[in-house]
């Protein structure tokens, strides 16, 4: 395992396990087998969650999922959170009474981390939300501070409050490089960093989509958002032929197409660690996502990933910064 120090008070497993699946766009969930599912991946050192106070039942499954461990055990625990509040004036008990209610479902006395998320630029109070938040990191109930889905602009006007951020967790892949544009460069210089999610493009980079024809029928949300992105990025002929040369540095390290491209990105300055999805209970991952750390790409491997994206749109220029697909 890799692990990375986000905060001098919190280290996390470089891959992080992604609740979202469970808000329902996944198909059903069975607790108990859930539960089951998450033991496995946390025995195997896969200790770090990231989850959503709107992903349906996540911040219970974990508050289940650590009242299941030994006390020893549930130390070892990195449960990163989200609040994701409706686009209205935010006051100090609204704020609270949000991470009461997160800290209840998960049973914690303290957030290891609370990334804020905002729908609406236009609506400036979020300034005042994390304001708040950083009162209640003050007082102990947070730890820590990161955002979801912001761009850099954004970003500097917070450092410019003086509002102290770990991270910002933004869509990041071989086919979503944006945050190399600005993003990248500005948590780098100020010891802020990023978490990935996208990486796999919800699947679509994998074995499955080698030599297929274009899919039209997909069966989950998240795979519909990236086919979505890839016909942005340069459409299925070009995406065949990145996927022909993953697989291709796949076969040289004897690993797959997705271990691959999580091992991109991951590479990649000022990235913490790469969000992953897990489907618990219905499939299960662990063994495959542990081969990432058994491997780094070398300058041919890298050239030839460069070779096929250069051939590819311009993302930044078609979406925006980091998560301007959300506010368009």
């Amino acid at each position: 395992m890799e692990h990375y120090q986000l905060a001098p008070n919190l280290r996390i497993c470089r891959i992080l396990n992604g609740m979202w699946q469970v808000a329902g766009g996944h198909g059903r969930i069975n607790p108990q087998r859930a539960l089951e599912e998450m033991i496995k991946y946390h025995n195997t050192g896969f200790t770090t969650w990231d989850l959503a106070d709107i992903y349906g039942p996540a911040e219970d499954f974990i508050g289940d999922f650590c009242r299941s461990l030994p006390e020893q055990e549930r130390q070892k625990v990195q449960a990163l959170t989200k609040w994701v509040p409706d686009p209205q004036r935010i006051t100090r008990q609204i704020t609270q009474g949000s991470i009461d209610r997160s800290l209840r479902r998960m049973g914690l006395g303290s957030l290891d981390l609370i990334q804020f998320h905002w729908w609406d630029y236009n609506n400036p109070y979020y300034i005042d939300a994390l304001k708040y938040l950083s009162d209640l990191r003050d007082e102990g109930k947070i730890k820590n501070i990161g955002l979801t889905n912001f761009d850099t602009e954004r970003m500097k006007i917070m450092k410019e409050a003086g509002l102290k951020i770990v991270s910002n967790q933004v869509q990041y892949s071989i086919i979503d490089r944006r945050p190399e544009v600005q993003l990248g460069k500005f948590c780098s210089d100020n010891n802020m960093s990023m978490l990935a999610y996208g990486t796999i493009c919800g699947g679509l980079l994998s074995e499955r989509y080698l030599r297929k024809p274009e899919p039209h029928d997909l069966d989950t949300a998240s795979l519909q958002k990236y086919k979505h992105m890839v016909d942005a990025w340069g459409g299925w002929e070009l995406f065949q032929e990145l996927l022909s040369v993953l697989n291709d540095i796949g076969q040289k390290y004897k690993v797959s197409i997705a271990n691959i491209a999580t091992r991109y990105i991951l590479e990649k300055p000022a990235v913490a660690g790469v969000i992953i999805g897990v489907r618990l209970g219905i499939a299960s991952h662990r063994d495959e996502n542990e081969r990432v750390f058994g491997f780094r790409l070398d300058n041919d491997d890298n050239s030839g990933i460069e070779e096929v994206c250069k051939k590819s749109n311009d993302l930044f220029g078609i979406i925006g910064d980091c998560g301007d697909e959300y506010r368009r």
